[in-house]
């Protein structure tokens, strides 16, 4: 397997995420209702999933490397703008965190800035990842050799085992520094 390649399967999991954020807008705004805990576990699976162990991927490993070899004029403006995209994914999570705990307070009129924040994630992700699978991971396996590819999927399966352990330490920590904790 190339290391691309758990990038791309990552991908189809993130699209199958969005055709239950998709439903679930529609049924958001049929009943003008939304189930906080839902939207909840849609941000978990952005923030950990999608962004912290994906992006997390690309940024720390895959671009990191692409950083340090003599890339085209077109393929660094490219990689600049995904990970712009990536900030752009992370503040508009942001964004739906703050209105959903507005609409847990209350503000009923937070409903509209959830249904715009998630309707701009299910937009945003399928270009983001066409981007990706279709233009800019192809034109990136010209820069490695086998082996510096091959050295990049092990350093992604060492990425993928960590991660788990990285955001559960981190909620344990989190609980910790809690007052009359």
């Amino acid at each position: 397997m190339q290391a691309r390649g758990p990038l791309m399967i990552e991908h189809r999991l993130i699209e199958r995420m969005l055709v239950v954020i998709k439903d679930a807008v529609a049924q958001i705004e049929s009943s003008h209702a939304v189930d906080p805990v839902f939207v909840d576990t849609a941000v978990d699976f952005i923030k950990v999933y999608a962004d912290q162990t994906h992006h997390g991927k690309e940024e720390k490993i895959f671009f990191r490397e692409l950083g340090k070899r003599a890339l085209s004029d077109a393929d660094r403006r490219l990689m600049n703008e995904l990970i712009d995209e990536h900030v752009l994914g992370r503040q508009t999570t942001a964004a739906l965190i703050a209105a959903n705990m507005r609409y847990r307070n209350g503000d009923t009129a937070a409903l509209t800035d959830i249904v715009e924040k998630l309707k701009t994630l299910i937009e945003f992700y399928p270009r983001h990842i066409a981007k990706e699978d279709k233009v800019f991971f192809p034109a990136a396996r010209a820069y490695f050799t086998e082996e510096e590819d091959q050295a990049m999927l092990a350093e992604f399966w060492e990425f993928d085992r960590k991660m788990i352990h990285a955001k559960y330490t981190a909620v344990v920590e989190g609980f910790a520094k809690r007052p009359g904790a």
